[in-house]
């Protein structure tokens, strides 16, 4: 992957903001620079729709700290006909670690946690015992994934969990890690997985109204929960998936987040706003640890977040893939500007990068297109492209 010529991030960014200058809608602004139809947003959706078996969607798009579009498309259920509504439930997959990572921060607060202080002192890994690297991993390596350990241990041949680099030496993207600060959390707590989601609830869906969201499902969220579909649109047997009955009433902090988009965004607007965290939690979870290698661009991970590192802009994203359930969420806090897409299907993070760039541009507008030129447009578009396709390979979700 290379940088389309050497046109610089900042040269860029200072145009796009002369677009805006230049630009009088008299709309409030929907789209990242420009005013965007909200018909057009929809058609947008539905054309992606078409290209690929998307059997349904949930969509939200953020406006200066507001919820300002929300819109559902296509089936929560193919086989019963029954339509994705505003009561329907998503796996979130990934994007529940931004979100656990802001759940952890309660306890750093509290002083129960102490982000630089080994983990072993309050739980030894059980699986690690015999590698004395396991006394090395800290909260923050473990929320950054610099603590050395694999995606899933059942990535390995003998599904053992073992340590695929030394701690704190590189980045390396670990849903185990997560989950081994879900059981410090758990052990410090003296609790077992409903009562650290009692505690989430608490601590976090409560205080921002969201009643339908959580890592552990509710008989309510199981009976509105969507249902999931492969990469040829075909029902998935969850029921005898081996992901699905390992998470399941398992606190899986790296994976098991369900929601919908109205009360994910107000998470999102909570981080823009700082509301509930103290302000020191979130410049630690917004200050970037780790380059993510394997990238052609500036991209970082901070506690929990992947740092689109765009000069100007506070950009941040993640996205998440569970079998048969696909989501992404972008956001820039200082613009108070983001969205979030649920999908029930294996292809909203790939739709996610493609709603990015129209988002940012707006393939339908004229006006930008007379204003800036195809030439240009095209580059900016390019560039977009090529530094989100970065994070994902990076990242590998």
């Amino acid at each position: 992957m290379k940088v389309v010529s050497r046109i610089s991030i900042l040269s860029i960014f200072i145009f796009s903001q002369f677009l805006v200058a230049c630009s009088d809608t008299g709309e409030k602004i929907e789209g990242y620079l420009l005013a965007i139809p909200k018909a057009d947003i929809s058609d947008f959706l539905d054309e992606k729709m078409a290209e690929n078996p998307m059997p349904g969607l949930s969509f939200a798009l953020i406006n200066d700290g507001e919820i300002v579009y929300r819109i559902n498309k296509g089936f929560a259920s193919l086989e019963d006909s029954i339509p994705v509504t505003n009561q329907t439930i998503f796996e979130g997959a990934s994007i529940s670690k931004p979100v656990f990572a802001y759940f952890v921060m309660t306890f750093v607060e509290e002083g129960k946690l102490d982000l630089d202080k080994p983990l072993y002192t309050s739980y030894p890994h059980p699986d690690l015992l015999d590698d004395p690297r396991h006394k090395l991993l800290t909260a923050r390596m473990i929320l950054s994934h610099q603590g050395g350990l694999p995606n899933w241990r059942e990535d390995s041949e003998d599904k053992k969990l073992r340590f695929i680099q030394d701690p704190e030496t590189a980045y390396n993207y670990s849903g185990e890690g997560y989950q081994y600060l879900a059981n410090v959390l758990r052990k410090i707590e003296r609790t077992d997985w409903k009562g650290l989601e009692a505690m989430f609830q608490a601590r976090v869906a409560m205080p921002l109204g969201l009643q339908h969201t959580g890592f552990i499902q509710t008989a309510e969220m199981r009976k509105n929960k969507a249902q999931p579909y492969d990469e040829d649109g075909n029902l998935i047997d969850w029921r005898n998936n081996y992901w699905f009955q390992k998470d399941d009433t398992v606190f899986t902090a790296p994976a098991s987040i369900h929601s919908e988009p109205k009360e994910f965004a107000s998470w999102m607007i909570s981080l823009m706003n700082e509301t509930v965290l103290e302000k020191s939690s979130f410049d630690a979870l917004f200050s970037p640890q780790v380059k993510i290698h394997d990238s052609d661009f500036p991209v970082s991970y901070s506690l929990g977040f992947v740092k689109l590192d765009v000069p100007g802009t506070d950009i941040f994203y993640h996205s998440g893939n569970n079998i048969g359930f696909t989501s992404a969420f972008v956001l820039d806090r200082s613009k108070k500007w983001g969205f979030v897409i649920f999908s029930n299907s294996e292809y909203a993070e790939d739709l996610s990068i493609e709603l990015l760039i129209f988002l940012i541009a707006g393939e339908r507008n004229e006006q930008l297109l007379s204003v800036i030129g195809i030439l240009t447009l095209g580059i900016l578009i390019g560039f977009i492209w090529l530094i989100v396709l970065g994070i994902r390979k990076a990242i590998g979700i």
